[in-house]
């Protein structure tokens, strides 16, 4: 390989852009280290952008007694709600009950459970309620006479990744997409990393600290930085969700208990769909390739046929996704694998941090904790930060955290349609929906529909494009449609094809 270009002295060097190591770039920026992060692909590009988004405690986690994951995780539910209610907002949940499923005391002893291990401020309590002649019990089989309702979050889980990402840069991190580690080396003093950018060249990063947040891949890099520190505790577990056609019209989601013990949801989505998952099965392919089977369609669409009147089917799936969640082999089933993280730290010269399993409700107390341990080894005096603050977008009403921000939401929105009333209010909604106050960076300058440029793809207009290629390193045409917007799932298939030719007829100009 030629030599680099390119050298980069840092103090940390975040190896993974999904939302655990999107999550310690920023808190690590925060705390005044120098951070350089690379992602080999697209950030959020695999796991990150393919959970179930939720935030949540884990309801079925209590199942297996891991007390301690349901409260820590509870109470970081709030916390996050709070940093980003323009991405994260509450959701409240139907657990239908039918005799055969898991005795109702036993369901009301563990949502008594729920609503206690953690303050809960935000979000109303645990309920019962009759399910015949209720909204709620419309779309459901009429066996189900009564169930319970109680309240978790929903989070656009790709854009929380870039919302760390866009911090973390703004508080002076290097984030490099499209840049792989293709050589870690330790020295004496220092990490060396050879990073492959295309366009750029080789790229070296000389770091005191090395963060290992590669998620899939996380036990073949550290393997291949120290061949003697093995390549254990990870074991790869495959979810799949399925998309269909709206299957109910209010604003709760389902949860579904299964006769094998697994729980699925069906949730609302993205307004006119619904969204059904999730597997839980070992994966031994390749990370990068995953997708979902004809087998897990069927399973996904079986159970939910058994829940609401009208059959699901497979014909009827419009979109399917399937991730790979990087989890600490505990030796369960896969349905039952721990989703709490472990921090292996190897300080046989220059340290290494390896990030195993979590789960996105967690990342910004893993992240600190991760964080915590890196300031200490290179002697950073500042302290955690990130509970008291807002991710970019989050500020809806001063810049401090705090409740009105969560609970009037939709007051602020309408405020922005009054000062943009030259926006369509479906398009302001879905502005305010995914920028939140960094809607006026979007539409500064703009007065007319007109000033958003060429309207690329229905929907999609030029102003936008820039702004996500400027401010929040999207480069492809499925970086756009699929996970800094969701809007794939309401364009026709050549949808990606007509805006990727724009893109490359249009470079970003700097």
């Amino acid at each position: 390989m030629a030599p680099p270009q390119h050298i980069l002295d840092c103090d940390v060097l975040v190896i993974g852009g999904g939302i655990n190591g999107a999550g310690i770039a920023r808190d690590a920026a925060g705390r005044g280290l120098s951070v350089v992060l690379c992602e080999q692909h697209d950030l959020a590009a695999h796991t990150s952008s393919a959970s179930t988004k939720l935030i949540h405690g884990g309801l079925r986690y209590l199942e297996y007694r891991e007390f301690a994951l349901v409260r820590k995780a509870l109470a970081e539910r709030e916390v996050l709600l709070r940093a980003a209610p323009h991405i994260i907002w509450p959701l409240r949940f139907v657990l239908p009950h039918a005799p055969g499923q898991r005795p109702a005391w036993l369901i009301r002893a563990g949502l008594f459970l729920y609503d206690r291990l953690a303050r809960r401020a935000l979000l109303p309590a645990s309920a019962g309620v009759r399910l015949r002649g209720h909204p709620l019990g419309q779309p459901l089989q009429p066996r189900f006479a009564r169930g319970f309702v109680y309240a978790d979050g929903w989070v656009d889980d790709a854009r929380l990744v870039v919302l760390n990402a866009i911090d973390a840069a703004e508080k002076g991190a290097t984030i490099l997409t499209q840049a792989a580690c293709t050589g870690l080396r330790r020295q004496a003093a220092d990490w060396q990393a050879t990073l492959v950018k295309p366009g750029c060249g080789p790229i070296q990063v000389n770091a005191r600290y090395v963060v290992n947040a590669a998620g899939p891949w996380t036990a073949a890099l550290l393997q291949a930085a120290l061949p003697r520190a093995g390549g254990g505790q990870l074991r790869l577990i495959k979810g799949s969700h399925i998309v269909v056609r709206r299957l109910f019209a209010h604003d709760h989601a389902y949860i579904f208990q299964h006769a094998d013990g697994r729980i699925v949801f069906a949730l609302p989505y993205e307004g006119d769909f619904t969204l059904i998952g999730t597997t839980d099965r070992d994966y031994h392919g390749d990370a990068g390739q995953v997708a979902i089977e004809e087998d897990e369609i069927a399973y996904l669409c079986a159970l939910a046929s058994a829940y609401f009147v009208r059959p699901v089917t497979p014909a009827e799936v419009v979109w399917s996704y399937a991730g790979v969640r990087p989890l600490v082999d505990d030796g369960a089933d896969a349905k039952a694998v721990t989703r709490d993280y472990r921090l292996q730290i190897d300080r046989h010269g220059p340290p290494i941090l390896s990030v195993f399993g979590g789960k996105i409700t967690t990342f910004r107390k893993l992240a600190e904790e991760a964080v915590d341990h890196i300031a200490r080894a290179l002697d950073n005096r500042h302290g955690p930060w990130t509970r008291d603050a807002c991710l970019p977008g989050g500020d809806l009403f001063g810049a401090a955290p705090s409740d009105r921000a969560v609970l009037e939401y939709e007051r602020w929105r309408d405020a922005q349609q009054a000062r943009y009333p030259w926006l369509p209010p479906a398009l302001l909604a879905r502005y305010c929906r995914a920028y939140g106050t960094r809607v006026h960076t979007l539409l500064a300058g703009r007065a007319a529909l007109a000033d958003l440029g060429e309207e690329i793809v229905p929907g999609l207009y030029a102003a936008e494009v820039d702004y996500l290629r400027r401010y929040e390193w999207a480069r492809a045409a499925a970086d756009i449609l699929w996970r800094r917007t969701k809007l794939g799932l309401h364009l026709p298939a050549d949808a990606a094809g007509q805006l990727q030719a724009w893109l490359d007829a249009h470079p970003l100009v700097r």
